[in-house]
């Protein structure tokens, strides 16, 4: 049993943690109190897996190995009175005061260090009740406030104090043509560049596809915040499932980590995951282990808008769950090595990485996904998430030329270098995947190019920075 404390910062991690929380409840049975549900008839008591995720009291009280955070409190008291207000413990239900009002460095520098010793304190505390404590998952929105300054600042912190456990980050990314704020490619970039070395895996998921999922697959013309959380619910649910549950093929997180990052800095994986049906469609569907691996593989079923076809898959890990042969998982993974739609880079020549866990997917009452036997989760590391960093620095230039929005973030301390800093870094990171997509020679060429990034970085910050008025350096800035 390796324990897991899972981190839900800002508004979209603690309503997204919100639908999470209720969705292993029911998996495992429990009611909103955290005591045993009496409809629980199917759960292995005498299995400690699911206390990778829960510690249970003396009482048989399962509590969360969650932190919410947050800088003002209208989310979490959203929580607090809600129906799982008293599954979770109080303490580690964090806020403050002052709204990060959308801006990184307001969240990073201002009210960040008045939370950041409380935060650390609790997270101390859940560790001290880890029998194996294996890492942290992140949950936050790239493109808010709270959910990237804050985020950039106390992953600095968990890697001081936790150097050799993994931190995970489940983030929303800003969508290309849907935007909650104008100044999301700045919260993007800055966060993306800050987190590129304490970070060991990301998941990306943006608004805009997860609508036309839900169009399209689900047929709901006007899907809201809570439906999407609920997919993407199912989705993480069924990553962490080889943590919770036994298996046939057992594959924890980080296996999947190992098995899925090349380098250190390529660490952005695409997610699917299917099926996603409507009970009406689903009784005419035949959705066995073959056709559920030839949906996940299918380009409109991808999270994040970028198209995989025009990249080269670097690696595929392939997370089965419910009631799955593994000579099917087999004849599905050579249906799709022999098919032309899967393209590996030439020098990673198995690709594969696969875990199959017993235990079904859960429906969450009122969801729009029928109840299913199985599902597969699929997580790939692919060369086309370029174009998504390449849309993100394009709007980042466009505003900063002009130097728009800026001074909201020199006035709360923010250094103007910062933000040239961290375009040069995510520059570097394009460079890094299409040196990767276009090598056909081992990873010599790839070395090279990764350590000429990370030197020019390192000579980029020895430069002095401007100072926050000067406007002589603004007006260079127009060169970018």
């Amino acid at each position: 049993m390796k324990e897991i404390i899972s981190l839900h910062i800002g508004q979209s991690g603690i309503q997204f943690g919100n639908a999470l929380w209720e969705l292993y409840c029911l998996e495992h049975g429990l009611g909103p109190d955290g005591f045993r549900s009496e409809t629980a008839g199917d759960i292995d008591e005498g299995d400690d897996s699911q206390r990778s995720i829960f510690e249970v009291t003396s009482k048989c009280k399962y509590i969360p190995r969650s932190i919410f955070i947050d800088s003002e409190p209208s989310v979490i008291d959203e929580v607090r009175t809600g129906t799982y207000g008293r599954f979770h413990h109080p303490q580690r239900m964090i806020n403050d005061c002052q709204d990060a009002a959308n801006n990184f460095a307001r969240a990073k520098y201002t009210t960040g260090p008045k939370m950041i010793d409380q935060v650390m304190r609790a997270v101390g505390e859940a560790v001290n009740q880890c029998d194996q404590f294996q890492g942290f998952m992140l949950f936050h929105s790239l493109g808010g406030g709270t959910g990237s300054g804050f985020l950039s600042y106390l992953l600095q912190r968990l890697q001081d104090a936790y150097p050799k456990k993994y931190k995970i980050q489940m983030s929303i990314y800003p969508s290309p043509m849907y935007s909650a704020a104008v100044v999301e490619p700045y919260n993007a970039v800055l966060t993306a560049a800050e987190t590129m070395e304490t970070t060991d895996l990301s998941f990306m998921v943006d608004n805009e596809s997860m609508y036309d999922i839900l169009r399209r697959n689900l047929y709901s013309d006007r899907p809201t915040y809570s439906t999407i959380n609920k997919v993407i619910a199912q989705v993480m649910s069924t990553v962490t499932t080889p943590d919770r549950f036994t298996g046939p093929l057992k594959a924890d997180l980080q296996d999947f980590q190992t098995n899925l990052v090349p380098y250190p800095r390529i660490h952005f994986p695409l997610i699917t995951y299917a099926p996603l049906q409507p009970i009406e469609v689903s009784r005419h569907e035949k959705n066995d282990v073959i056709d559920l691996t030839r949906q996940v593989f299918h380009a409109g079923s991808r999270m994040l808008q970028v198209d995989p076809r025009t990249g080269k898959y670097m690696a595929v890990s392939l997370i089965f769950r419910g009631d799955v042969n593994p000579k099917d998982v087999n004849t599905a993974i050579n249906e799709q090595k022999e098919s032309h739609l899967v393209n590996f880079v030439d020098w990673c020549p198995t690709g594969f990485k696969v875990g199959i866990n017993s235990s079904p997917p859960t429906r969450v009452p009122g969801d729009l996904i029928r109840p299913c036997t199985r599902a597969v989760c699929m997580m790939t590391n692919n060369s086309c998430l370029v174009d998504c960093f390449a849309t993100l620095t394009e709007k980042f230039r466009m505003m900063y030329r002009k130097s728009g929005f800026v001074h909201w973030y020199v006035s709360e301390g923010m250094e103007e270098g910062e933000m040239t800093e961290a375009l040069e870094n995510i520059e570097s990171l394009e460079m890094d995947y299409r040196d990767l997509a276009g090598d056909t020679q081992g990873q010599q060429e790839v070395t090279t190019s990764r350590k000429q990034g990370e030197e020019a970085y390192k000579h980029m910050n020895t430069e002095p920075r401007s100072s926050k008025g000067d406007v002589s350096s603004r007006k260079s800035r127009t060169a970018i």
